[in-house]
């Protein structure tokens, strides 16, 4: 990979603002298409990209896989854990309404910003450990023999 210098550079560049995007889809998908879902896959191709072009072992030097673990239990926890408060405060599961009972559209809001950054986390912590699955498994056959 040493004589791929300007693909190097280009991703270099590209993974700060792919990921930059990332954040904008998540804090803004409630007001915009997009949210968590969106916002966790494009933030996981932005580690991704620089799997592909810098080697498995570089990405995992920067994300490593007991990160990946702790970030789908964290994302799930993160969402499940608004149910479980909102139920707490003596409401339904997942009514939001239950974070401002004086303003229930406050409370739709705050959920939902929880909830789908907890969406976020999941997927991007599920995206990576796929890739890392993928990416980590030897090769059947070798590249002269395409």
């Amino acid at each position: 990979m040493r004589h791929h210098l300007i693909l190097r550079v280009i991703t270099k560049l590209l993974v700060g603002t792919i990921i930059l995007f990332a954040f904008y889809v998540q804090f803004h998908g409630d007001f915009s298409p997009g949210g968590g879902f969106q916002a966790g896959v494009i933030m996981a191709v932005a580690f991704i990209l620089y799997g592909i072009v810098f080697g498995l072992q570089k990405v995992q030097a920067v994300f490593p896989v007991w990160l990946v673990h702790r970030l789908m239990a964290l994302g799930v926890l993160i969402y499940a854990g608004t149910g479980v408060v909102s139920m707490l405060l003596g409401f339904d599961y997942l009514d939001y309404g239950a974070f401002t009972p004086d303003h229930p559209e406050h409370g739709q809001h705050y959920g939902i910003f929880v909830v789908e950054f907890g969406v976020g986390v999941t997927v991007t912590g599920v995206m990576i450990a796929i890739y890392y699955a993928f990416a980590g498994r030897p090769p059947r056959i070798s590249d002269e023999e395409w």
